[in-house]
Order: C-alpha cells, then structure tokens, then sequence
C-alpha cells in the first residue's frame, strides 16, 4: 500500500532512536502496533459491513445477471463471428480458385504459342543524333576534322 522498503524502515527506525531516545523506543513501536491493529480490523469491519450491505440489496444478483445480459454469447456475437469468419473463408476460396482458372488458361495458352518472339527497337534508333539535338558536339567534330586536316 505505501511502498516502503527495507531501507526506509531502516531509517525510520534510527531517525526514531534519535527523536524518542532507546528508553522510550520499546514502548512507542509497542503503541504503534497496537494502533496498526486497531487501523487494520476497522478496515476489515467496514469491507464486510460494505459487502454485507451489497449482498441485502441485491447488487450481486443485479451485476451478475448485468454480465449474463450482455455477454457476447447471450447477445449473438459469437454466432456473428463465426458467420464472418466463414464468409471470409468462403471468400478465400472463390479468389483461390478463380486465380487458379486464369493461370490454368495462362498455362494453356503458352503452350499453344510454341514461341512468342519480341522484338525490342535497337538501342542506336533510340539514342539522339548528335548534330540534330547537340549543336556544340557537331561544332567539335567539324574543329577536330579541320585541325586534321592538311594545310
């Protein structure tokens, strides 16, 4: 209840020796003790008065039946869960079988195709003509072949 350790009680105690002095210290922990009795048992005495009240009313009986009442048994739930996780399921299965039906057609089909040829575009078609879409290339080319040139 309060968290106290072994080392706080420690120190209590000492600080305790100090404040009541050793003569006293027997007969003050003796009256603390007693008081923690008393402290205890009032508590013990109103818990059972508490639940002995409860008990008279009908509490328990309301709460319990409150628990039953809305229960996911005794409202259906767990019926709704199983629906779903079936239709799920069911689910599951149409995607499965539709899935292997394409692949199955997939397959076959391939297999009426011996070879399918792709013919890709050469790389050179793709690549752009340096005097066309880069004038300063072309001007080094026509310098360099200048500069070879015979004088």
């Amino acid at each position: 209840m309060f968290d106290i350790g072994w080392t706080e009680l420690l120190l209590i105690g000492v600080v305790a020796l100090i404040v009541v002095g050793p003569k006293d210290l027997p007969g003050m922990f003796r009256t603390l003790g007693r008081v923690t009795g008393r402290l205890r048992s009032m508590a013990r005495e109103f818990q059972r008065a508490m639940d002995q009240a409860a008990d008279e009313s009908g509490v328990n009986d309301a709460a319990s039946a409150m628990k039953y009442a809305t229960s996911p048994r005794q409202l259906g739930l767990d019926q709704l869960k199983n629906s779903a996780k079936d239709f799920g399921q069911s689910l599951r299965d149409e995607y499965q079988a539709q899935t292997d039906a394409d692949q199955e057609k997939a397959n076959s089909e391939s297999d009426d195709k011996s070879e399918t040829v792709i013919k890709s575009p050469k790389t050179q078609d793709m690549l752009p003509n340096d005097s066309e879409d880069f004038p300063a290339a072309s001007t080094q080319t026509q310098k360099t072949g200048d500069e070879d040139a015979p004088k």
